[in-house]
């Protein structure tokens, strides 16, 4: 889908507030309300807006720490990454996933509720993923910059 300044205001606008009301959507990107609608329907139908969430704040939950985890495997076949994949989706903790170039294969973040929850992840979960040959861990002592908004430009970057 070409996404035109139009779109790109209205995913701009609902970044900003998932809960903002067609009417307030409307008057915002200057389109009729049924007009609006149908756009917001057309981004969602596409792919351009995955989901709605609200952004939790990880203090009130109690799991106030952010743990970034490399994780090396004994073998990189297609076979092995998609069964790490699978393995590590399914833990509640691990908030983000990527696979990587360089010395690692991965790199994970995950939360915890303090060093001991930490440790508890580590050696009942991680550590006994098939295939992990190593696991190195490093704890985030504050957050400098956290956004949940992309940065939509009129050319879409």
């Amino acid at each position: 889908m070409k996404l035109d300044r139009t779109d790109l205001s209205l995913l701009r606008a609902l970044q900003r507030d998932g809960r903002a009301t067609n009417v307030e959507l409307a008057a915002q990107t200057n389109l009729s309300e049924s007009s609006c609608l149908r756009r917001v329907r057309q981004l969602e139908v596409s792919g351009a807006i995955e989901r709605y969430a609200a952004v939790v704040s990880q203090q009130a939950v109690g799991l106030p720490l952010n743990i970034f985890i490399t994780i090396t495997l004994d073998s990189q076949s297609e076979t092995a990454l998609r069964s790490f994949e699978r393995e590590i989706a399914s833990m509640p903790e691990v908030m983000e996933c990527y696979l990587m170039t360089g010395v690692a294969d991965y790199l994970v973040r995950i939360v915890a509720r303090d060093v001991d929850d930490l440790e508890r992840i580590h050696s009942t979960r991680l550590t006994r993923l098939a295939g992990v040959a190593r696991v190195t861990s490093s704890i985030a002592m504050r957050q400098v910059v956290r956004r949940a908004e992309l940065p939509i430009g009129p050319g879409g970057g």
